[in-house]
């Protein structure tokens, strides 16, 4: 999920598209009208699903744990570490960064029990997590998908010998176009509704980072899109809304939540072009947002500061101000914010640019939140090692909002006039 991405570099990608794509034939009908036709009753005791958690009254406040933590002393020591403060949630790999189904729902649905590595077992996890009352979510890696894209190179994106794209760090995607890979996704995330999780986030919602310069000499369908009059960047950004349209009300009678990764940078934008990421569309369709807004992901200058990693409660409390802005345009269509917070150090910054995250670094963050009235975060990090002895619920300092508020003034002035 969380590329380790530099703001600057991202937007250095952002120029006008130099081309359309290619059309590509789809295997026959029987492929192209993929539909799931899973049993509704494998995955329930008696009509009912494994777990029952009511929504955290206070706000979900969670953390993130792959498929590999969910067994063993390891998820002991994560509950554990969960019973022991204010946070009430997790955020699970249901679905992972090769499109790996990490939990066995026995579906008896072919195509999702074909790519199930059996890690865990929905019944046992979902259990011990409500009799810790600990919120589960469940994370769909949506458009990356190695396993999928190899299994149907016609529902990825192709070089001109035929051969899936991969990105430079051996990455794969699948088509945002293709129908067939949204009822996939979709199907997956009903087998974790029924089984009891409560909220399904999607992430990698998008298209490659800077598809716009290479869509042209890549081998793909565009579906209903074929002969839209959309422009390409409107056509790619409307797929990836409609997507969630369609998973949130197909997901409607399941009792779940929907929500949806973001790159921060998609709120500082009126759109992302290559990615298809739409800030406001996408909170439109969804009931929570999570931005992915770690400090140690701001370019040196950005908000004002020289090495924003190393002033957290200014680097988050600068992006919210324009995030709420957006938010609270949306009137009646407005989520809830859940940012995804930082929790690891990031030392691959250079000297100089990063500190080490301590409690108070990442307490500061949740205190940026708190003072915008933020009360839902969830926190990131890759080996699910989380700091200990963090105050998760402070109280508003409106005192210390004001005061970055008079600097960044200051500091606009200064600017002003040199």
């Amino acid at each position: 999920m969380k590329e380790k991405l530099i703001l600057s570099t991202i937007l250095a990608g952002m120029f006008v598209l130099t081309g359309c794509a290619n059309d590509s034939s789809q295997k026959g009908s029987e492929e192209d009208n993929y539909k799931n036709h899973a049993s509704e009753s494998k995955n329930k005791d008696n009509g009912k699903p494994y777990s029952d958690v009511t929504y955290p009254k206070d706000g979900v406040k969670g953390i993130y744990v792959s498929a590999n933590s969910t067994n063993g002393e390891k998820f002991k020591e994560l509950t554990k570490f969960i019973e022991g403060t204010d946070l009430n949630a997790m955020v699970i790999d249901v679905k992972d960064d090769t499109g790996n189904v990490t939990i066995n729902f026995n579906t008896g649905n072919k195509k999702i029990d074909d790519n199930t590595i059996n890690i865990v077992d929905a019944k046992p996890l979902l259990k011990q997590m409500e009799s810790k009352n600990i919120y589960p979510i469940a994370r769909i890696v949506t458009f990356k998908d190695s396993k999928l894209a190899e299994d149907h190179p016609e529902w990825s994106f192709r070089e001109e010998d035929g051969s899936v794209w991969e990105s430079d760090g051996g990455d794969k995607f699948v088509n945002p176009f293709n129908k067939n890979v949204w009822d996939y996704n979709i199907d997956i995330s009903k087998e974790a509704a029924k089984a009891g999780f409560k909220d399904i986030q999607y992430d990698y919602v998008r298209f490659p980072e800077g598809f716009e310069n290479m869509e042209s000499s890549l081998q793909y369908s565009k579906g209903s899109y074929k002969n839209s009059e959309l422009s390409d960047v409107d056509q790619r950004v409307d797929t990836i809304t409609q997507f969630l349209a369609t998973a949130r009300k197909e997901l409607k009678d399941y009792d779940v939540k929907v929500s949806a990764d973001v790159f921060g940078y998609a709120a500082m934008v009126e759109e992302a072009p290559g990615i298809g990421q739409s800030f406001p569309k996408i909170a439109k369709n969804t009931y929570a947002i999570s931005s992915m807004i770690y400090p140690s992901h701001w370019s040196p200058g950005d908000f004002g500061l020289d090495a924003p990693d190393k002033e957290p409660y200014k680097a988050i409390d600068r992006y919210l101000d324009k995030e709420t802005s957006v938010l609270n345009a949306l009137g009646k269509h407005k989520p809830i914010s859940r940012p995804w917070l930082q929790d690891f150090t990031a030392q691959y910054l250079g000297e100089g640019n990063y500190k080490s995250y301590d409690s108070q670094a990442v307490e500061d963050q949740v205190q940026a939140l708190k003072d915008h009235g933020i009360n839902e975060f969830l926190l990131w990090n890759a080996a699910n090692d989380y700091t200990t002895g963090v105050d998760y619920t402070p109280e508003a300092d409106q005192e210390k909002l004001k005061e970055n508020k008079k600097e960044l003034k200051n500091e606009s002035k200064e600017s002003k006039d040199k």
